[in-house]
């Protein structure tokens, strides 16, 4: 590995011990996706900001790490949204302990690094055409950049985008590679797309098609074909920010020449599908809050949003109870007030909100137990642990109709159905007889050796919602271990998926010893990695044999790390 010499000169602690932990986490993960050359970012966004998301975990580095007064970003560095609008903390209604207090030290923290606060989840939605090389965490802006804009990043986690941003320089690999940038699934689209919540709902309904059978690294890569010609903004953001719901980096949309020779399987969507989702999504019983913008809804979002509003005014009528809120970015709140946009919303009795998102926010529920949204992203973490709140959706003017009059949908509150987030199968089956595997560590991991019960599943784990944060038991019905706590467990995976937040909840398990005692991955993971890179925790991948497969969750098993290398024994099977 050739590793430059201003990396080097991080690595050696001549810069400060927060540039020193970030360099040793971005040739850590060089190490452990294969790559032998670094590439230089142009900028970086950073995941995990809101108590709600980053927790007891994301707190606990970042006052470490920003006490460094040496540890300052190498370039340009953004933030993601944070879990409330500071301004507007009374009318958001929310009774978190401490909240408010809590989530300055977070934004303070990244500040002290020198990380710019435009708490935004659209940072591709600023008026500025990105491009080049980006180290990018915040999964719907991944996807977005790669597929409409110039810039080039891999979903990085929060984490591995911070140690980018300190160092200046990422791991070249995945999609930094172009051929990596290939298309892995055929999407054929046989309906009517007119609105922007049918985009939404296609993103999602994509990435939950996914099959164990798919060998996906870096996640679905559709080509989508059928789809209209010359799209909306709003319409690409939508499509973007659901299909990342399930890991989807990058997508096409009818272009030629693309190479089709990598796709794993194709799927058709068509009237019935979107006509299902729709019937499945929408409110059977009483709505308490609209929320409209997630991601932050773009200017274009807003103003529909504005006009249907408007519609309503004209009959008379006006919103009860601050019923409907709008989160967008303060780039775009700023631009909103001068024509008018705001004041409008706000006389009809809308909460317009910035710096925050719907899905980050903790809603008080003594007030508020079933959302409606326009959004696939809202309802797939809404519905998640991360709230556990009942979400419905449906196309903006039908939201705002709905948050004009409380009586319009009829019926007993629903209460959260108990759905996986994704239909994948596991193919596990019960192993037998004798088990030695060969894989790698972390350059940062010298020597250990631990022994223990394996926790295994062919299924990836989805930290953020799906993993109690305080208790550490999986929470995904559907999900093969739903139900089952990692703690001091050697934890097997292919990797993580979902939020880019999850290392900041792994982090969080292991301060609280709710943890892992190991971890091992099938597939490069730089969701999971970097929290063992920078807690210690020992760390295995790149096996000669797939792991997931030749391990029964509850085998006790023997792994050490000597001279680079992992071996792994099975030391005794449990009965099937």
């Amino acid at each position: 590995m050739d590793i430059p010499p201003e990396l080097e000169n991080m690595l050696s602690g001549s810069e400060g011990e927060s540039k020193q932990k970030a360099a040793r986490l971005i040739v850590d993960l060089a190490a452990v996706s294969g790559a032998t050359e670094f590439i230089q970012c142009s900028s970086a966004h950073v995941s995990g900001v809101s108590v709600l998301t980053g927790g007891h975990g994301l707190r606990t580095f970042l006052s470490d790490l920003s006490s460094d007064p040496e540890g300052k970003v190498s370039i340009p560095t953004t933030l993601n949204s944070a879990g409330c609008d500071h301004e507007k903390m009374e009318e958001m209604g929310i009774n978190h302990p401490d909240f408010l207090e809590q989530q300055f030290e977070i934004i303070h923290a990244y500040s002290k690094l020198g990380i710019k606060a435009t708490l935004s989840c659209t940072p591709y939605d600023r008026g500025i055409e990105e491009e080049g090389i980006g180290s990018w965490a915040e999964s719907n802006a991944v996807c977005f950049s790669n597929s409409y804009t110039s810039l080039i990043t891999n979903r990085e986690s929060g984490l591995s985008a911070l140690a980018t941003a300190l160092t200046g320089w990422a791991p070249k690999w995945g999609l930094h590679l172009p051929e990596n940038r290939i298309p892995n699934l055929i999407v054929n689209v046989d309906a009517i797309m007119e609105d922007s919540t049918d985009w939404s709902v296609l993103g999602d309904w994509i990435g939950a098609q996914r099959s164990s059978e798919w060998k996906m690294p870096w996640g679905p890569m559709p080509v989508i074909r059928g789809l209209p010609e010359n799209p909306s903004f709003e319409m690409m953001k939508a499509l973007t920010a659901a299909a990342a719901n399930h890991g989807c980096p990058m997508l096409w949309i009818e272009e030629e020449g693309v190479d089709l020779s990598k796709s794993q399987s194709t799927l058709i969507f068509n009237e019935k599908s979107l006509a299902e989702r729709y019937l499945e999504l929408a409110p059977k019983g009483v709505v308490d809050l609209v929320v409209i913008g997630c991601p932050q809804a773009s200017i274009g979002e807003v103003r529909a949003t504005a006009a249907a509003v408007r519609t309503q005014m004209e009959l008379g009528s006006r919103i009860p109870g601050q019923r409907l809120w709008v989160f967008t970015s303060s780039y775009n709140f700023k631009t909103l007030s001068l024509d008018g946009t705001i004041d409008l919303l706000e006389e009809a009795g809308a909460l317009v909100l910035k710096d925050t998102c719907p899905e980050v926010t903790p809603y008080n529920r003594e007030r508020y137990n079933h959302l409606l949204t326009n959004s696939l992203k809202a309802e797939h973490y809404l519905t998640s642990g991360l709230n556990k709140m009942p979400t419905s959706v449906s196309t903006i003017e039908e939201c705002v109709a709905v948050a004009f009059d409380p009586n319009r949908i009829q019926g007993k509150r629903p209460t959260l159905e108990q759905k996986s987030h994704s239909n994948a199968h596991t193919a596990k089956t019960h192993q037998l007889g004798e088990t030695k595997l060969s894989g790698s560590s972390l350059p940062s991991q010298s020597e250990w050796d631990i022994k223990g019960k394996a926790l295994v599943t062919d299924v990836p784990i989805t930290y953020l919602g799906y993993v109690n944060r305080d208790t550490g038991i999986i929470e995904d019905p559907g999900h093969p271990l739903d139900g089952i706590a990692i703690e001091d467990s050697i934890l097997i995976y292919p990797k993580g998926s979902g939020s880019t937040v999850a290392p900041y909840v792994l982090m969080g398990l292991i301060y609280t010893g709710k943890g892992p005692k190991a971890i091992i991955n099938r597939d490069v993971c730089p969701l999971s990695m970097p929290a063992a890179s920078l807690l210690g925790v020992p760390y295995a991948t790149g096996f000669d044999i797939d792991p997931c497969m030749e391990i029964n969750s509850g085998d006790e098993i023997h792994m050490e790390l000597k001279n680079g290398r992992v071996s792994l024994e099975v030391t005794s099977r449990i009965d099937a």
